[in-house]
């Protein structure tokens, strides 16, 4: 039986998004604030995933070998570094969250079984490689505060109650919403970017945070009108109103994942097909309510 285990490391380095083939104006309009000198930095968590299996001593791998792996390969080279100029890699491809999984991966693939490369540039931007040539994940999260109440319209309050329990009180309650949209696409080999950040941002800012964020649900967004905005009809519903505007930007809608508490959340795994339909939707609840 095969086992993944997972090892995390971090590193700390700055990096500018700065293309000396463009003019100073055209690095500004295509970057923003990241392509002002000399660069910013962040503090990267890396969680590097292998498969294998286990061993007489209940081991996949030596974590103090796997450590020692990444340390070399990887961390002692890039803490405290420049990125545009630690790695000969990121004068091909600047060193986007995305860009650099890729390369860890490869830096790392000869001597590790590895099954996944997470990075994370901070705790609402990260990205995932698995070894598939310039196809990578990016994930971005936010916020939005919302109410609704939990009932459905064909049905009388005492049926409602017996179904949804407390949340269909008349007067519905509220939640602080956490959200995660996850694209999938291909790193360009020029700017390291799977879509443009600041327009993937703005999307989710339009079609989602704006129309939602300090409202009831039930009155204020049309859809949930007639259909009842539990944690997995709203992600239903964010998942089909971005499919369209991601793909605008050249990306593809992977995942959408939605935490309504600490002890809920729910996740839509998306079809690469164009029509509004997901594949998946999975209630996962982490503690009992």
């Amino acid at each position: 039986m095969q086992c993944i285990i997972n090892r995390r490391a971090q590193f700390s380095a700055s990096h500018r998004y700065w293309l000396p083939e463009l003019s100073e104006a055209e690095n500004l309009e295509k970057f923003g604030a990241c392509a002002k000198f000399p660069g910013h930095g962040h503090n990267y968590v890396l969680f590097v995933s292998m498969i294998g299996e286990l061993d007489e001593y209940g081991m996949v791998l030596n974590l103090s070998d796997v450590k020692h792996v990444i340390k070399g390969q990887v961390t002692s080279h890039l803490d405290y570094s420049f990125l545009n100029d630690a790695w000969s890699e990121f004068q091909e491809t600047l060193p986007t969250t995305e860009n650099i999984a890729r390369v860890i991966w490869h830096k790392l693939a000869p001597h590790l079984p590895l099954v996944k490369v997470q990075l994370f540039e901070h705790p609402e931007l990260w990205a995932e490689y698995m070894g598939n040539g310039m196809e990578a994940y990016l994930s971005v999260s936010t916020h939005f505060s919302a109410a609704h109440r939990l009932a459905h319209p064909q049905l009388s309050d005492e049926e409602n109650a017996k179904i949804y329990g407390k949340c269909a009180r008349t007067h519905g309650h509220g939640h602080n919403y956490h959200l995660e949209v996850t694209v999938k696409g291909e790193i360009d080999s020029r700017t390291g970017m799977l879509v443009d950040l600041g327009a993937l941002h703005q999307i989710i800012e339009d079609y989602v945070v704006e129309p939602f964020d300090h409202m009831f649900l039930n009155k204020d967004v049309p859809f949930f009108a007639e259909v009842v905005p539990t944690a997995e009809n709203i992600a239903l519903y964010i998942s089909n109103v971005l499919r369209s505007p991601i793909k605008n930007i050249g990306g593809i809608l992977h995942k959408v994942k939605l935490i309504e508490s600490p002890n809920n959340s729910c996740e839509i795994i998306c079809s690469d097909s164009d029509t509004n339909t997901t594949n998946v939707a999975t209630q996962v609840v982490f503690a009992s309510v």
